[in-house]
């Protein structure tokens, strides 16, 4: 992994982080090989017509507040903006609602919306016994409900990225079941291989990384989007 990925993970935990925001762990995401939305970083209303202008609609609009992983949950997102004044009325709905739960937003993120997909899962975490194991499952019912996931302790070859695919009770919706569109597995291989391969997020930052969370990942015929990334980080005092 990059010496400057696990230099940022570091900072962040002695910084006293719980949890990085959004926008830094799709950086992390992006320098790893982990395809990202096109998105911006903006602090105000006022600078949301300038700043999505170079951005294709629809777009996501995301508060990025401390303390706030989960930001569907506290109601801190828009979808299907078509532009500048949809962000900007976006924004003030948001800042209004966020101010009910006593939330200050210190930024928003605006990005490109993925195209139509499967939505997959990638998650990591470290085991007390076995150290860093990988996780994939569809999302969905299928994570929520069914619990419809598998497991390899890091690091994985291509081999076992790929065996993990097909042993999910789901996988057949990965290869165009009913009609749908088929996924593209390979690009799922390589987002499992950038977590938990060897020189992975899970092994190369796991002094630094309780727990990592791609969920969704969208997944088209053409490639494999992280659209939402959760990083939870170890305790400064906890040890490797």
């Amino acid at each position: 992994m990059h010496e400057q990925v696990v230099l940022a993970l570091r900072a962040a935990r002695e910084s006293g982080q719980h949890a990085l925001d959004e926008p830094t762990g799709k950086r992390i995401l992006r320098a790893v090989g982990i395809r990202v939305p096109r998105s911006v970083v903006i602090e105000a209303e006022m600078d949301a017509h300038a700043a999505v202008v170079d951005l294709k609609p629809p777009l996501a609009l995301k508060v990025v507040a401390s303390g706030v992983i989960h930001k569907s949950d506290v109601g801190g997102v828009k979808l299907n903006l078509r532009d500048g004044a949809d962000v900007v009325s976006a924004i003030a709905d948001l800042t209004q609602s966020l101010r009910a739960r006593d939330i200050q937003a210190e930024a928003w993120l605006v990005e490109e919306m993925a195209p139509r997909g499967v939505e997959v899962v990638v998650g990591g975490t470290m085991d007390p016994e076995f150290g860093p194991m990988v996780m994939v499952g569809l999302g969905g019912v299928f994570v929520e409900v069914l619990k419809d996931v598998a497991f390899r302790i890091c690091p994985i070859t291509e081999r076992d990225a790929r065996d993990m695919l097909d042993e999910l009770k789901g996988a057949a919706l990965l290869h165009g079941a009913r009609g749908s569109e088929p996924a593209n597995i390979d690009a799922i291989v390589e987002v499992l291989l950038c977590v938990g391969g060897e020189g992975g997020l899970l092994v190369g930052g796991e002094d630094e990384i309780a727990e990592i969370d791609i969920n969704p990942l969208i997944v088209s015929r053409q490639s494999a989007v992280a659209v939402d990334a959760r990083f939870i980080l170890k305790d400064t005092g906890a040890k490797a």
